[in-house]
């Protein structure tokens, strides 16, 4: 497999990760991981310092290969690609060589010139484009236009399109209207879980919390909102982008980002796990892996109304806090889902249906057709 990906490999695991141990696990097939590289022009953002990722991955895996496009920041400018497409001449060479020693899939994590180019070559036994993100919306102007139709071209193109939520898969049917289109929803690492037994009790302590990145989509006000319910903790623990825009209430605690290991452990002091994005364009097409890792811990969920977590919130243990809600009604909601308790046969269930494994074989993707 030659999987194109929409975050480097040394980056703390997500569904790229667990799509390419999935493939090896099953099938035993050997990876070429290509980084990903910039396909929009450049912003000021991208000169700020950001955190080291807390748990890299390592490349000592025997079966992957990892490996970096040569590009300039130039892609959204049509006229100047042949300047990357000379860079990246010995990288076209090197997967090409791969893909001929045996039948090989090509699977497109995310849109770029440079999966259009290994398109056009046709050495590929099945190609597959693995969407988890909306794209186009992380960007704007020029970049945006470019890559919508950088989407639009791969969406056409390849064998199958899986998506990871709803508003994705409708997306994905209207740019290739009756084109093999599959919902293939996120998931969490299941193998890393305590074991279930350990989710029986709870801290008591009255806990909301959230673990995770907290950038332009986290919804502060939601915070402070949460806050003023009575006798509660709201718990934030990730490096912070975007900071709060007023003064947090004395029962707001921020703690710095910490190792998975470490995040799980803080879970589950929790009582209640919170997510609190933002209603925008990025965030409508979000399935977060956060909701799985919750309720595999046995926590509720306390969630805006946003993205896929509109769908999940017709499950046990959801709570979804509207901006209209009243500061009686909101109360009513944390106070619901303090109260609310999994049972030990509905974590083990919903761990064996939403570990990645799972999820990827449900997809039948690579199954004969």
């Amino acid at each position: 497999m030659v999987y194109l990906s929409p975050v480097p490999w040394d980056s703390f695991s997500q569904r790229p990760h667990k799509f390419v141990e999935w493939f090896h696990a099953l099938y035993g097939g050997e990876v070429l991981w290509v980084d990903p590289y910039p396909t929009r022009l450049p912003g000021l953002g991208d000169f700020a310092t950001r955190p080291s990722p807390s748990n890299p991955q390592s490349r000592s895996e025997p079966w992957l290969k990892c490996l970096t496009v040569k590009a300039l920041p130039i892609e959204p400018i049509s006229g100047l690609n042949v300047v990357n497409r000379y860079l990246r001449r010995a990288l076209v060479q090197e997967i090409n060589a791969f893909a001929s020693a045996g039948p090989t899939s090509l699977v497109i994590g995310k849109p770029s010139a440079f999966a259009l180019q290994l398109l056009s070559g046709g050495r590929f036994a099945k190609i597959i484009y693995d969407s988890m993100d909306d794209f186009p919306a992380f960007y704007s102007g020029l970049s945006k236009r470019s890559m919508q139709r950088k989407e639009r071209a791969v969406v056409s193109a390849v064998d199958h399109v899986l998506v990871s939520s709803t508003l994705l898969m409708h997306r994905a049917q209207q740019m290739r209207p009756g084109g093999d289109v599959r919902l293939c929803q996120n998931a969490c690492a299941v193998e890393v879980l305590p074991p279930v037994k350990q989710q029986a009790l709870r801290s008591g302590s009255r806990i909301l919390g959230y673990v995770g990145t907290i950038g332009k989509w986290f919804d502060w006000e939601m915070i402070e909102r949460l806050a003023g319910c009575t006798d509660v903790t709201v718990r934030l623990i990730g490096p912070i982008y975007t900071p709060a825009p007023f003064k947090l209430p004395a029962n707001v605690e921020v703690l710095p980002q910490c190792s998975h290991a470490q995040a799980i452990a803080a879970m589950q002091a929790f009582d209640v796990g919170l997510i609190p994005f933002k209603i925008t364009e990025l965030t409508e097409s979000v399935d977060p892996i956060k909701y799985y890792e919750y309720c595999a811990l046995g926590l509720p969920v306390i969630t805006s109304d946003f993205g896929e977590m509109r769908v999940h919130a017709l499950q046990p243990g959801v709570f979804t806090v509207h901006q209209a809600d009243t500061p009686s009604s909101l109360t009513s909601t944390v106070e619901a889902a303090l109260a609310f308790r999994f049972t030990l046969d509905q974590i083990e269930q919903f761990r064996q249906v939403n570990s990645w494994s799972a999820r990827f074989s449900s997809a039948k993707i690579f199954d004969p057709a």
